[in-house]
């Protein structure tokens, strides 16, 4: 059991670090949104996505050490 959390783990932060990436290349390209213009407005929405999955995902990571007993 402890090595199927282990494996979720490893995957877990193999998966942060493919979006954390992505998540701050948006954060560095955007500025904001225009007021009605609708590739500002789905810039931002994408931006947004990254950034709840990138929380998420750490959010998961931070609950499963606890289980582990790895803080």
């Amino acid at each position: 059991m402890t090595t199927d959390k282990a494996l979720k783990l490893k995957e877990l932060e193999e998966k942060l670090v493919k979006y954390k990436l992505i998540y701050e290349a948006k954060k560095r390209v955007f500025r904001g949104v225009r007021h009605e213009d609708s590739l500002s407005e789905l810039r931002y929405t994408e931006f947004k996505v990254y950034q709840d999955i990138v929380g998420g995902l750490e959010k998961e990571i931070r609950e499963l050490k606890k289980k582990l007993n790895m803080v």
